[in-house]
């Protein structure tokens, strides 16, 4: 029987209150509403803690990060790069290969919010279907974006990349701008579900590029108590992640979720009411599956 989206998360809510239901994405939604108000204070109010944009910035005139997605499309144009951007670049991929790459899409990205919303609007609504998508294109757009670079001699990706796009949107007041943005939300929430950041968002895919050898992982660790309620796998937005970790007891596979493509958001940890999972590092996967197995011949 197909899972009742109006229901999604009540079990969860029943057992742990609406706050812990939602601990993390109340988390995510303050990390990414303050990054955005940061680099709002300058433009907007002469407050300049932050100089720059998520493409490049300096912090308090001392910190340098600069997107090493940005820098990769500058080096592909032919652009000679300062010092100061390869080091702000190698500040911000140390930082994401710690606590994976794909953090960015769920705890930082603008428009996470957007896409967020339209999957809200399209649970609320029931819409079933739409055009599907291989979530391997986001990998040939990747590419594309480097060979447009190479071709271009300019950094052509950032001409249409929504989060430079809804940057300039909130801060110009643009309406072209915030046209893009609108026909983001209508794409999520009719045409393909999960469509820009799941198959579509060559920033992600790069992002996934980090979180091969990450620390920081999602563990269901009580997978014993699963009651194939398919919530989690309903909230994810990388649902296929989940699979392995979950199922893949009596194939002696570790509990922890070990894709690149997950994006550590926590809703599978929120919206368990059994509390199958939690954040943890990569290095406890054996002793997860040891600790599991006890479990089960315990009284």
């Amino acid at each position: 029987m197909a899972l009742e989206t109006k229901k999604l998360g009540r079990d969860a809510i029943n057992s742990k209150g609406w706050l812990a239901a939602h601990k993390w994405l109340l988390l995510r939604r303050i990390s990414q509403l303050g990054i955005l108000a940061v680099f709002l204070l300058g433009p907007w109010f002469g407050i300049w803690i932050v100089k720059g944009n998520l493409m490049s910035s300096l912090t308090l005139d001392v910190l340098p990060l600069t997107d090493p997605y940005v820098l990769m499309q500058s080096l592909f144009a032919g652009h000679l790069m300062e010092m100061t951007a390869i080091t702000g670049a190698l500040i911000v991929l140390a930082f994401y290969m710690l606590v994976g790459g794909r953090v960015y899409c769920s705890w930082v990205c603008p428009v996470n919010l957007i896409t967020d919303a339209a999957n809200w609007l399209r649970n609320k609504l029931a819409i079933k279907g739409g055009t599907q998508l291989s979530r391997n294109t986001r990998y040939w757009v990747l590419a594309m974006s480097f060979v447009a670079a190479l071709a271009t001699g300019t950094i052509a990706w950032e001409l249409i990349n929504p989060v430079s796009i809804l940057q300039r949107a909130i801060i110009f007041g643009s309406v072209s701008a915030w046209m893009v943005v609108l026909a983001i939300f209508v794409f999520e929430a009719f045409v393909s579900q999960r469509g820009w950041c799941g198959h579509l968002c060559p920033v992600g895919a790069f992002y996934s590029l980090l979180a091969k050898f990450s620390l920081l992982r999602v563990n269901a660790y009580a997978r014993n108590k699963c009651d194939d309620c398919m919530e989690c796998f309903a909230i994810c937005p990388e649902p296929q992640v989940i699979t392995p970790a979950l199922r893949g007891e009596e194939k002696n596979i570790s509990s922890m979720i070990m894709s690149a493509n997950c994006t550590n958001c926590g809703r599978c940890i929120d919206i368990c009411s059994k509390d199958v999972f939690k954040f943890d590092h990569r290095f406890n996967k054996k002793i997860s599956i040891k600790v599991l197995h006890q479990r089960e011949v315990l009284p």
